[in-house]
């Protein structure tokens, strides 16, 4: 459906569902990029070694492979094969503008998930069990989220990160070491984490349907259970899990997210949530957005500057214990060693009795 409501009969974009949703013709990437996913993705491309490892697995792992690794192990929607996830697909691809419909394949596997994969063209790959756990607007958001890293081209990286965590062990013909591997590995999945913020609004833009995209992130962190679960008190835990605890649980929860390739559901549903009342989210809504045919004119070190002016407003904002420490050191606030020292007390001693008179702080 066109902006005018008008069914669209376009290259390979047929038999678009009936319910009315803006196009974003021509619409850059950079419309929906968190800035978080910019400079780590711009911090990546700087890793010693990262181009090393990059070359040799673009070399290694040629993209025929994969195609005939899918299309020998599982189902190539299609017309004939999940009609109405080649629907979403076309539909999605339509509203984000990209030309060419990239193949999506529906794979066995019990464990909600999907990606998009690729050293050459994108592909996408959505397991049963995410296809039998969301609605049809829920699925939207989703197929939505993979186009959005389709357009953004993260579908490279996601490929050198999942052959790398997979065969990490095993790439002793890489000319670097173990650390190294491992350094890299670290911050492809830093990276990845932002750009989940970036396909999750993405998703939204395809969908247009803020509450279906909450019901799909409460889906995957919950299972089918929606009578037993509020949208209102599942964004209560991302709040209760930003501000809770001390700087111990600061640095737990750095622990905690490191191995991971996505965030935690509960920020990605808070992300989203302020995103979607943004005035950027309602400037694109409106039209007003950066056009593809621009990104050659923009520069990386704007990019970056924003990217960091994001940062230092997030850091600002957050109610992390650790992120409001590091915001009261950059605003040049006096005390912070008796601070940093009661915070992680808990380490080594207990706390101090009822009626203590406080510590001096340094």
């Amino acid at each position: 459906m066109s902006d005018d409501g008008h069914e669209h009969h376009g290259q390979g974009h047929e038999r678009v569902p009936s319910r009315q949703r803006r196009r974003f013709a021509g619409i850059s990437s950079r419309a929906y990029e968190h800035p978080a996913d910019r400079s780590a993705l711009v911090a990546l491309r700087k890793l010693s070694g990262f181009d090393t490892v990059f070359k040799a697995l673009s070399g290694l792992l040629p993209e025929r492979s994969l195609r005939l690794l899918f299309l020998s192990d599982s189902v190539r929607v299609s017309d004939q094969q999940f009609a109405h996830l080649n629907d979403m697909l076309r539909d999605a691809c339509h509203i984000l503008d990209l030309e060419k419909v990239p193949p999506m394949y529906v794979t066995q596997d019990p464990q909600p998930n999907a990606m998009c994969i690729g050293l050459d063209e994108p592909i996408i790959v959505v397991t049963t069990g995410l296809v039998e756990l969301l609605d049809e607007e829920e699925m939207r958001a989703v197929v939505g989220h993979e186009v959005g890293h389709a357009l953004s081209g993260h579908s490279v990286y996601r490929t050198v990160l999942l052959f790398l965590t997979s065969l990490a062990v095993k790439v002793a013909w890489i000319p670097l070491g173990n650390l190294a591997i491992l350094a890299i590995v670290t911050a492809l999945r830093e990276w990845f984490r932002k750009s989940e913020l970036s396909a999750d609004r993405a998703g939204l833009l395809v969908g247009q349907d803020l509450r279906a995209s909450m019901r799909g992130l409460m889906k995957i962190a919950g299972g089918n259970h929606l009578h037993e679960m509020n949208v209102d008190a599942f964004l209560q835990q991302a709040e209760e899990y930003e501000a809770g605890g001390d700087l111990r649980d600061s640095v737990l929860k750095i622990l905690n997210v490191l191995p991971r390739s996505h965030p935690f559901t509960t920020v990605r549903a808070a992300e989203l949530q302020k995103w979607a009342g943004s005035r950027d989210y309602q400037r694109i809504m409106d039209g007003h957005y950066p056009r593809r045919a621009d990104d050659k004119d923009t520069s990386v070190g704007d990019s970056f500057k924003e990217s960091a002016a994001s940062y230092a407003s997030d850091v600002k904002a957050s109610k992390d214990p650790l992120m409001k420490l590091v915001s009261d050191i950059a605003g040049g606030a006096g005390g912070l060693g008796g601070r940093v020292r009661r915070g992680f007390d808990g380490f080594t001693s207990p706390p101090p009795p009822k009626g203590a008179p406080p510590q001096d702080e340094e």
